[in-house]
Parts: structure tokens; C-alpha cells; sequence
């Protein structure tokens, strides 16, 4: 691994819990500002404090984006355990699909398997799908669709998501997965800071396995996560409740960057 990349991710977890804690606070004194029994009766305050919300869960997501770059100092095997793949993704695209039709989007899940248990870090798996969601809402005009497909061929599990966006141009796709270390190359808002698709990465070879990028010029792009179809024999699929955001709605923080301000109302999360 490169020297600066051990430096930056040596870095980002203690940024990140620095700026937790000044989030919390921020947050706190807005929900006192903004309580929900006043946000329902007045929809112009419901509108304001939306928009910080959305605000909040940026900053929040980045956070624990930050938080998780830890993992790219890291060579080791996640911890796998034995999950049902199809029900995991399959209930990830039940609730971002509401979410994706209010940026005018389509989102598909394919999948011609009922059920499919194979060995899988459930709270990394949900982040790699989520950041390869937020990844495609963005890029992809209104009217256009976002394809999950999940299936199984030559003893691996693969999950792809396809997007019918602009495309990526060739040059760019070999510094994909290192962007942020290059500056001279870094997006403008709101595509972030680049870690996104590093953490996919190294999640997809935590699980022995590899993320591959395709894409085409005005047609779109696909991501492709293929890990081998095995199980860790442990005694059966976990039912520990999956929680790692600290009590919010992991979906709209997973995917706050994509979204309007309106996702944030509280009408449109009831």
C-alpha cells in the first residue's frame, strides 16, 4: 500500500470522531429548534428543517465514510458469517425505491432466486450496495433506470448495478478507485470525496473477492461485485438486527448525497 494512502486513512477515523461529536450537538439543538409536533403543523417549517436534515445526514454519511477508511489500511478477510444474500439486497431495494422515484428514477431488482445463503459481511455488503445506489441516483438523469441484478454462475455470486447515465470517459476509470488521491482529479460537489468506491474495493476483496467497472459513453456504467459462492458452515444465517448508524434511517443516510431536499420531509418518511 502506498505511504500516503496509510497516512490519509490513518487519519480520516480521527477527523470523523471529532466531527460526530459536534454533529450530535448540531442535531440535537435543530430537533429543539424544530420538533416534529411543530414541523407537522406547519409545512413551511417542515420544509426549512428538511433541508437541514438532508444537511445533517451529508455531513453524517461523509462522517462515516471517514470513520470506515480505516478498512483501507487493512488486508485481512472480513468476518463472514452465513447470510441470505437475496432477502439482504432485495429488502435494501424495497426501500430505496420510493427514494429513487423522487428523482424521477426507476429502480429494478433482478433476481430468479427466491433465497440464496452464502458467506458475507452483512453490514459491509449493505454499505457496498448503498454506495454503488448513491453513486448511480447521481449520475443518472430523470427518466432513466438503476438495475440491481443478483445471481450466481461458475461458483461465484455476482451483484451488479447498472445505471443509464452519461458513462464514464476511459481515461477516467483508471484512477476509479483512487481518485481522492489524486487532487488535480477530485469532483466537485456533491460527488464527495472520493472514497466511496476504494471502500467497495477493499470490501469486495475482504470477502476474497474483486469489483469490476464497465462503462460506455452515453449509454451508462455497471459495477460488478463477484465473491465466491461458499459458506463459513458456522450453524446457520445470523439473526442479530443489522444497526450501525446510531438509530437513524440508514437508508436516507446511505443515500444522502442523491437525494432533494423533499426526501427529508416528514411526510415523505411516514
Amino acid at each position: 500500500m502506498e505511504p500516503e494512502l496509510q497516512d490519509l486513512s490513518a487519519l480520516f477515523p480521527s477527523v470523523a470522531a471529532q466531527l460526530r461529536n459536534a454533529l450530535s450537538t448540531l442535531h440535537l439543538a435543530a430537533a429543539q429548534l424544530a420538533p416534529p409536533s411543530e414541523r407537522e403543523e406547519d409545512p413551511a417549517l417542515d420544509a426549512k428543517a428538511a433541508l437541514l436534515d438532508q444537511s445533517y445526514y451529508q455531513l453524517l454519511r461523509l462522517v462515516s465514510n471517514l470513520s470506515a477508511a480505516a478498512l483501507l489500511r487493512e488486508d485481512q478477510p472480513l468476518l463472514l458469517k452465513d447470510v441470505d444474500v437475496v432477502d439482504l439486497v432485495e429488502s435494501l431495494c424495497r426501500r430505496a425505491e420510493g427514494l429513487a422515484a423522487q428523482l424521477g428514477l426507476t429502480l429494478c431488482f433482478v433476481c430468479s432466486m427466491e433465497h440464496h445463503i452464502c458467506a458475507a459481511a452483512p453490514r459491509e455488503l449493505e454499505q457496498l450496495c448503498y454506495h454503488l445506489l448513491s453513486n448511480a441516483f447521481k449520475f443518472t438523469p430523470a427518466g432513466g433506470t438503476v438495475t440491481v441484478d443478483l445471481r450466481c454462475a461458475g461458483g461465484r455470486v455476482l451483484l451488479s448495478v447498472a445505471d443509464t447515465g452519461p458513462g464514464i470517459q476511459e481515461e477516467d476509470l483508471e484512477t476509479l478507485f483512487d481518485r481522492y488521491l489524486h487532487k488535480n482529479l477530485m469532483d466537485p460537489q456533491p460527488h464527495g470525496l472520493g472514497l466511496g468506491l476504494p471502500l467497495c474495493r477493499r470490501i469486495a476483496e475482504g470477502h476474497g473477492g474483486r469489483l469490476l467497472a464497465e462503462s460506455k459513453t452515453g449509454v451508462g456504467s455497471r459495477f460488478t461485485l463477484s465473491i465466491p459462492d461458499q459458506r463459513t458452515d458456522s450453524g446457520g444465517v445470523s439473526d442479530v438486527p443489522l444497526d450501525y448508524t446510531g438509530g437513524f434511517n440508514r437508508t436516507l443516510l446511505a443515500l444522502a448525497d442523491a437525494l432533494p431536499a423533499e426526501a427529508f420531509l416528514l411526510r415523505s418518511q411516514n
